[in-house]
């Protein structure tokens, strides 16, 4: 156990726009059990709709393959693709150029599976001959063609927290809100920088948090586009059962009902859809009943799976240490509430690698 840390970087082509691929049996097939020398390996994808669950919910489902795309399946069905989403309205898109929208996919149902899900740009895994980490995605395979994913596995042994640091970041008065955490005018990326290289960390993690104290808040990486976040993401954060009904029109069973009614149907057919997870993973309700509790409640706290934590690689490359991200990628702080001082404090450790 006394071996550096091993960082090995995949490129991964899906079968299809949905696919869940065994990332540790690929390092297996291509370099041997080299994670068998380490107590811990730090998975991270490089992508803003492909990622990982955290190791607790893989383990509870056995680390089946079929069963991590049931629980998915799930989220599929509540963000259908080709539902009228801001995000997919490409000629109000104005960061695209003509040739841009010519090729890019109209994907914000596998942005907001993503968001919903819970699924992570990095998680962190115990290694064991059991533990299988699949990386899941949600829009591999596209109109235009096939993707070209990366993920980076970085196994060690030991983690020490280095340093930490406190920061404020300013949110409007509006409850349904959220913050582009790389915004450089936040200075969050530019003090992680600082602190990367005050440390010399040359393999290790950032983790970003929100305080105990912080409510009606969570914080995921994704892409910060605004059709996306201030539009779509918002209509989810405002009423769940709502936006399902309207969107989500193969769950719907009778659309020409008036609006009142469409909460109770979305209610029913959500019950019919988790009902179909709960056969297809072979897994006791018991089990799942938390995650029955979150979508019935209603509020977006529970309808989603928002992390209240996030992060990030940090790795040395040509010009030192720094935080790896994708291209696409920002952290993003979202609020479905308003906090009475505008403004929301975050943690962000740094942890060393051995």
């Amino acid at each position: 156990m006394g071996s550096s840390p091993t960082e090995i970087t995949l490129v991964l082509e899906p079968a299809d726009r949905f696919d869940v691929i065994d990332v540790s049996q690929r390092i297996r097939e291509e370099l041997g059990d080299v994670l068998a020398r380490y107590r811990r390996t730090l998975y991270c994808s490089h992508h803003t709709t492909a990622g990982y669950l955290d190791q607790s919910l893989c383990s509870r489902l056995g680390y089946s393959r079929d069963r991590l795309g049931s629980i998915l399946h799930l989220f599929q069905q509540i963000f259908p693709p080709n539902a009228n989403y801001e995000h997919d309205k490409l000629h109000l898109r104005e960061e695209l150029s003509d040739e841009q929208r010519q090729t890019e996919p109209r994907n914000a149902d596998s942005h907001l599976a993503f968001i919903g899900s819970g699924l992570k740009n990095c998680v962190t895994y115990n290694n064991g001959p059991e533990a299988s980490a699949h990386f899941i995605d949600l829009d591999g395979v596209h109109e235009h063609g096939v993707r070209r994913r990366r993920t980076t596995a970085l196994a060690y042994n030991r983690e020490d927290k280095i340093h930490s640091l406190e920061i404020s970041v300013p949110v409007s008065r509006h409850p349904i809100d959220s913050v582009n955490l790389r915004d450089p005018a936040i200075g969050l990326f530019e003090r992680i920088g600082r602190m990367v290289h005050e440390h010399g960390v040359e393999k290790g993690r950032i983790d970003v948090s929100l305080d105990s104290k912080e409510s009606l808040s969570g914080l995921t990486v994704n892409e910060y586009e605004t059709l996306l976040m201030r539009h779509d993401l918002a209509e989810v954060l405002r009423d769940p059962m709502r936006f399902m009904a309207e969107k989500g029109r193969s769950l719907v069973r009778d659309p020409r009902r008036v609006l009142s009614k469409t909460r109770d149907y979305a209610s029913y057919d959500l019950v019919r859809v988790l009902n179909e997870v709960l056969d297809a993973t072979g897994i006791s309700e018991s089990r799942f009943e938390h995650l029955i509790a979150r979508f019935m409640a209603g509020p977006a706290r529970k309808f989603l799976r928002m992390k209240r934590s996030v992060s990030f690689l940090v790795s040395d490359g040509d010009s030192g240490p720094s935080v790896v991200q994708g291209t696409y990628q920002s952290p993003v702080l979202v609020q479905w509430g308003a906090t009475a001082n505008l403004a929301r404090k975050l943690h962000v450790d740094l942890v060393s690698f051995d």
